[in-house]
């Protein structure tokens, strides 16, 4: 969860560390620390909180070097303070990490028995220690560090610097995500490609178990038996520009209104629009020949697995399961020969969702992924991947990433239900037409903006929110639910509507918002029923629906959204909207941190 930058070169790094961090920020926000080499000594400075109040103290202590590691963190081992922030040192040794190391107690122990003296609670002092004691038995950085790797039990990310050494940087990987980035008598470490676009556009991505050596001059490659091995340089489209806010006032506002255009360029990789069809590529799987889906990932993308589940089975009659990724492995489920274990993440490094993917892959099932980065360690370890093409995603809180998902898994539900002969010709180019209206659509809905924010300001005050639908937007719920909760603060909870007589309805009060997403359709009059059952009991309904849902219902809410009547089969991608939107104005009102919500982060690499 933490990000990680290093810069080896000639010029002075501290402000490019500096302004790595910022668009690594997304990743952690606990704590962050920058450190360098000064006349062969290493220099450090670090501030307990966000990026600012580092760049505060590199302003009035300021920081020199031609080598440096940066870090912002999001705590694990150790509580958020200066003494516990990145990097940790010692007189020879400076290092920043992400990830845990689980047996960094037995080391510790070790180590203090041998007369090394401890600064923090953290895990990361242990290998700081660990690579010392190995140096003290006259090793070089390199041979230190190959052998502290093979002490250490489970996942990191590490970029280390050697007082006395400008010429040398190392950093290895495993379990999380690390990238080298090449450039004219400069070389670069990241969590990602998104810290080193303004830097380089040449990426290499770090394989399980590498580590790397850098000078100014280039790299090379070790894989976990420290052989020298090479790794593909890969040209990056990523650039500043793309990560910057724009007009916008935070980077999920900007996500939001995104969603027409990336939803459009989605769906322009896997739809022919003349013919109506899907067509994806080839995943060396046949879609009509799948015993059993098993469908894993976590927080929002679980919830688009959900809708993918709804998908499958109406429209394809294809079995599917789905799981939350840090649940299945520990459930040991039996799993069919044959099978497909479908896995969804937006960064492709979820820690969680990759362990399910390895035990499905033990299990014999053919690994299909559907990932924002197709360079990730999720991409990498799959049999084929689709990719969504959100762009980077910044906000903590999943915004386009969740609706390219949700685009792609339609995609992938029509192929899987025309391989089957679950629908003929003329029902797969209805329905692909319904996909392609979406961007317009989408567009149409994000002019409701301003009532929105109307809708928001009466629910700001709110201690609970409850969230009801049904059917293919129950997800949605949740989802909505999610989003409100995990930037504003206010609890909420999703419920499939039917449910709401089995406990929920205890809840409601007038104190109490009830958001009901009901578009008029098959399962419309049953919402119906729920939401005069709200009403009855006094409480304030919010009511998403089209304009026929809202001739027939709206007088029952305080506060409706009209959006455009479509087909059942894409209702769930256009009805993400309205709900994104109100968590977002929600929590503008209460003022608190959108982008960066408390104790969050963007990538989650540990379990």
């Amino acid at each position: 969860m933490c990000g990680i930058i290093g810069i080896i070169g000639e010029a002075p790094v501290t402000p490019l560390l500096l302004d790595g961090l910022k668009r690594l920020e997304y990743r952690g926000y606990d704590s962050a620390g920058i450190a360098t080499l000064r006349n062969g000594s290493i220099d450090r400075r670090r501030a307990e909180g966000k990026l600012g109040n580092l760049a505060g103290v590199v302003e009035r202590q300021p920081l020199e070097g031609t080598i440096g590691i940066g870090h912002t963190r999001w705590a694990t081992h150790g509580r958020p303070t200066e003494q516990n922030a990145h990097p940790h040192a010692n007189g020879r040794v400076a290092l920043v990490h992400n990830g845990i190391i689980e047996n960094f107690k037995e080391l510790r122990g070790e180590l203090e028995a041998a007369g090394h003296r401890f600064e923090t609670e953290t895990d990361t002092e242990t290998v700081v220690h660990l690579i010392s004691d190995y140096l003290d038995q006259q090793m070089t950085p390199q041979q230190a560090v190959a052998a502290t790797l093979k002490r250490l039990q489970g996942a990191f990310a590490l970029a280390i610097i050697f007082a006395g050494r400008h010429d040398l940087m190392i950093g290895a990987r495993r379990g999380s995500p690390l990238a080298v980035g090449y450039g004219d008598g400069e070389m670069f470490l990241g969590s990602d490609a998104l810290a080193l676009a303004p830097l380089t556009d040449r990426i290499c991505y770090l394989e399980e178990g590498d580590w790397v050596e850098l000078t100014k001059a280039g790299a090379q490659v070790h894989d976990a038996e420290d052989r020298v091995v090479q790794r593909e340089v890969k040209q990056t489209a990523l650039s500043g520009a793309m990560i910057g806010k724009g007009e916008y006032r935070h980077f999920m506002q900007k996500e939001i209104f995104e969603q027409p255009a990336v939803i459009g360029d989605t769906l322009q990789t896997f739809l022919n629009p003349l013919n109506r069809n899907v067509e994806l590529p080839d995943l060396g799987i046949d879609l009509s020949a799948i015993p059993r889906i098993t469908i894993s990932a976590c927080g929002t993308a679980f919830y688009a697995g959900m809708v993918a589940k709804y998908w499958f089975e109406q429209i394809a009659r294809q079995p599917v399961e789905v799981d939350i990724a840090s649940e299945f492995r520990y459930r040991e489920a039996p799993m069919p020969e044959g099978g497909v274990s479908l896995f969804i993440s937006q960064s492709g490094e979820t820690i969680d969702t990759l362990e399910a993917l390895r035990y499905a892959k033990r299990c014999g099932q053919q690994i299909l992924s559907l990932v924002n980065v197709a360079e990730s360690a999720i991409a990498r370890e799959s049999h084929a991947i689709l990719q969504t093409l959100a762009g980077p995603e910044i906000g903590v809180a999943s915004t386009k990433a969740f609706t390219t998902q949700l685009t792609v898994l339609a995609c992938l539900a029509l192929a899987t239900a025309r391989a089957r002969g679950a629908i003929d010709k003329d029902r797969e180019a209805a329905l692909s037409q319904a996909l392609m209206e979406l961007p317009a659509q989408v567009a149409e809905v994000l002019n409701h903006d301003a009532s929105i924010r109307v809708i928001a300001a009466d629910m700001v005050e709110a201690r609970d929110v409850l969230y009801l639908a049904r059917g293919l937007l129950y997800p949605i719920a949740l989802e909505g639910a999610l989003k409100l909760k995990e930037i504003s603060y206010i609890h909420a909870e999703g419920y499939a509507a039917g449910e709401m007589k089995h406990g929920p309805i205890a809840l409601i009060d007038e104190d109490v918002p009830i958001v009901v997403c009901a578009p008029s359709g098959p399962l419309f009059e049953k919402s119906a029923a729920n939401v005069q059952e709200v009403a009855a009991r006094g409480g304030k309904v919010i009511l998403l629906s089209d304009a026929e849902g809202l001739r027939r219902i709206g007088d029952q809410a305080v506060h409706v959204v009209e959006l455009p009547q479509v087909d059942p089969f894409v209702s769930p991608i256009l009805y993400c909207l309205p709900v994104q939107l109100l968590a977002y104005h929600t929590a503008v009102l209460k003022g608190t941190d959108v982008d960066q919500p408390r104790n969050l982060a963007k990538a989650v690499t540990v379990e």
